[in-house]
């Protein structure tokens, strides 16, 4: 696909606004490092998009159930466009701060393009942690107009996240009014299995972690995992798995033999294998990463279809009052399990337990850090925490002053 100067022009000014005699300095290498690594995970989006739209006709995606190819094949172009300027951009304000980007990687795509079903379902997974990732960054970035510039970009990979849960037929188009954030290395976790060489990229990657269910995962669902760092070498009794949505203050902590999906989930959900199960905080800042053994992995709970996407893949029955709003489709969808094995190139699959009830979700008030009593249950996430005990509010577990 061919783009004019034009991207380069309008993009470029933005990014490169910041003054340089401010810009320098000790704490500004975090700055650049960012913007780095930012720019190799638009390299990755990019490359699965010209990869994907290149191997994929007509008829693959109206044998993977959409009415017309012309539909997605729309929204993918678009998107790869969007891509291609943050990177373009992203690379033209490293230049003018005298940086060299980091170039040459190779990308291996072949386990998520074997299919549109699989192709797409990987989608809306990379684009949830690109969302995931400029949050993340936004904790980083110590310059104000490097932020807001970031921020630019973090509102259209959510824009992107929409339109492939609209395009999956089963999600919600905006299933939370919050969204999470990744640090770096938790990125990497889900994006560093794709990368296949030709750069080095100076951050540490947690370990990948992969759901081994075979299915769909829903509330009742027990899960099971699979990572180089709890296979066979750490007690599953000494292993907690905990499940973190938008909007909550923590994670939901689990034994790993009583890791089963709670009811009142919708959308997107992170997930790790812990040494404890002393809740993680959801922010960036205060995540106690000393105890996240792998992860995070990344599911999608689909418990709310909506029309819309159903009208999209040409499945949706009965617009009338009172009519059902489940898709009705016999064509194949990747499950959420798959898409999550996929980014973190998971091995062989094992059954789906979805006879066993759903756990009550375990809750806590937020102290400092980490430090939080796991005691007290409600029966699915809170947005807020509200006051604590000292008065001081909670959101998203950071305390205010």
């Amino acid at each position: 696909m061919r783009y004019s100067s034009a991207i380069f022009a309008l993009a470029a000014p933005l990014l490169a606004s910041a003054a340089p005699a401010r810009f320098y300095g000790k704490r500004a290498e975090t700055d650049i490092l960012v913007f780095k690594f930012a720019d190799v995970l638009e390299q990755l989006e990019t490359s699965f998009y010209e990869q994907a739209i290149a191997k994929f006709k007509d008829a693959d995606f109206t044998a993977a159930g959409f009415p017309s190819s012309l539909i997605p094949i729309e929204q993918f172009q678009s998107i790869l466009a969007d891509e291609t300027a943050h990177s373009v951009a992203l690379q033209a304000a490293l230049k003018s701060f005298g940086e060299t980007p980091i170039t040459g990687c190779q990308f291996n795509f072949d386990s998520a393009l074997t299919d549109v079903a699989t192709m797409a379902a990987t989608a809306r997974v990379v684009e949830n942690v690109g969302v995931a990732a400029y949050l993340g960054g936004a904790a980083l970035l110590t310059d104000p107009v490097l932020l807001t510039a970031a921020g630019s970009i973090l509102t259209i990979e959510a824009r992107h996240q929409t339109i492939l849960n609209v395009l999956s037929s089963t999600g919600t188009a905006i299933p939370s009014a919050f969204d999470f954030a990744f640090t770096p290395s938790e990125v990497l976790a889900l994006a560093a299995p794709f990368i296949t060489g030709g750069c080095e990229i100076p951050i540490p990657a947690n370990t990948p972690l992969a759901l081994t269910n075979a299915g769909t995962v829903a509330p009742g669902t027990k899960l099971t995992f699979q990572a180089t760092s709890i296979n066979g070498t750490v007690p599953e009794e000494s292993l907690f798995c905990q499940m973190l949505v938008g909007g909550a203050p923590m994670t939901i902590p689990l034994p790993m033999s009583q890791c089963i999906v709670p009811e009142g989930i919708n959308g997107p959900v992170a997930l790790f294998v812990t040494s404890d199960g002393q809740p993680l905080l959801n922010n960036v800042r205060d995540r106690a990463q000393n105890k996240i053994i792998a992860g995070p992995a990344l599911a999608f709970i689909d418990t709310k279809p909506q029309m819309l996407g159903q009208l999209a893949r040409g499945s949706a029955t009965g617009a009338g009052s009172g009519s059902s709003n489940q898709a009705s489709t016999s064509t194949r969808t990747i499950s959420p399990a798959e898409a999550s094995s996929i980014i973190v190139s998971a091995g062989a699959a094992t059954g789906t337990d979805s006879s066993a009830a759903a756990p009550t979700a375990t809750s806590a008030s937020s102290t400092s850090g980490d430090a939080a009593s796991s005691g007290a249950s409600s029966s699915g996430p809170n947005l807020f925490t509200g006051k604590s005990p000292d008065g001081k509010i909670t959101v998203n577990g950071w305390k205010g002053a």
